[in-house]
């Protein structure tokens, strides 16, 4: 049976897994995607604060969360949002 004769072209644009997502190109920079949640331990060190206090502040409602599950996350615009608040 004959391959069409683009299988190679084809071929050569997907990536390593075979899933198909064009490669990125090696000499383009790739772009820093600031996240738009923490865990509980990061929010802890952008505010130079205890793991125990940043807990006693969303039990407080002080900063809000996200919960999936038992993954419990604090959106980084409400970090923002209460140093904001202490100025």
């Amino acid at each position: 049976m004959d391959q069409c004769s683009c299988y190679s072209e084809h071929m050569a644009d997907r990536d390593s897994n075979g899933k198909g997502a064009p490669m990125p190109e090696q000499n383009q920079p790739t772009r820093q995607i600031d996240p738009l949640l923490v865990r509980v331990e990061e929010a802890a060190r952008i505010l130079s604060l205890s793991r125990s206090t940043i807990y006693q502040m969303l039990e407080s409602g002080e900063l809000p969360s996200v919960r999936r599950g038992a993954a419990r996350r604090i959106p980084v615009a409400a970090l923002h949002d209460w140093i904001a608040r202490q100025l």
